[in-house]
């Protein structure tokens, strides 16, 4: 494939946007008239450019067409150790299944169910989902973690690191923390955490730093365990 159209922010190439124009231009009835090019320069938020709306036309079909194809070559074959990595590294680091499926040309359905069969925790889709109680599977429950493990956070809903757990010998080597029995407080141990977040500094004097995050603590019931993944290929440190 050819390589595809730059889009500046401010235009409208989406493919409903793309057929609509093309099918103003390309009436069904003879009884009805065409629109101009520049009509449909202005329907996709372009500036007049009548070689480049033709370019954009003509990507967006060669685009439609090889997605078919790798559609219906991929059609009833099984996941690839290759697609369930991608699809789930994908999926923690924030890409929606919609936009997974796009890039394995597989269906939404497909995803979904590489993502449930493998054990990977779900995120919610809502702000209101994300307060109170979340289900995951067994493959993630655990009440052990190790220092330096990557694991999920059901309450920040990212990938953290476990810096500790949170024993009496823990708190005694750090000045100003108070001991709290939390295994009795909470029935389950305790950990110091820093929560991964992904760094948005294209525009900024920091435009080299790619990730950041910030210190926390959880119980073990608010966190999941992701080492059952790397036997599918996935490669947690990217999280």
């Amino acid at each position: 494939m050819r390589k595809n159209v730059k889009k500046k922010d401010y235009e409208n190439l989406t493919a409903t946007n793309i057929e609509k124009v093309k099918a103003l231009l390309n009436p069904g009835s003879a009884s009805e008239k065409p629109i101009t090019k520049k009509q449909a320069c202005d329907i996709l938020n372009i500036a007049y450019n009548t070689a480049r709306l033709q370019k954009i036309i003509e990507d967006y079909d060669e685009r439609k067409e090889y997605t078919k194809k790798r559609k219906a070559g991929l059609r009833g074959r099984p996941a690839m150790r290759e697609e369930i990595a991608e699809a789930c590294e994908s999926y923690l680091m924030g890409d929606t299944i919609s936009s997974i499926s796009k890039s394995l040309f597989r269906s939404p359905s497909f995803v979904r169910a590489i993502l449930e069969r493998v054990g990977v925790p779900q995120r919610p889709s809502g702000k209101e989902e994300r307060v109170g109680s979340h289900y995951y599977p067994d493959e993630c429950l655990s009440d052990d973690y190790a220092d330096g493990e990557i694991a999920w956070s059901a309450t920040y809903h990212a990938a953290v690191v476990v810096k500790g757990r949170l024993t009496k010998e823990y708190i005694d080597a750090r000045k100003g923390l108070a001991f709290v029995d939390y295994e009795s407080k909470y029935g389950c141990p305790c950990y110091a955490i820093y929560v991964r977040q992904k760094v948005d500094s294209e525009d900024t004097y920091f435009s080299t730093v790619t990730e950041g995050g910030f210190s926390a603590y959880a119980p073990a019931y608010e966190l999941c365990k992701l080492e059952h993944l790397r036997e599918y290929g996935v490669k947690i440190e990217r999280l």
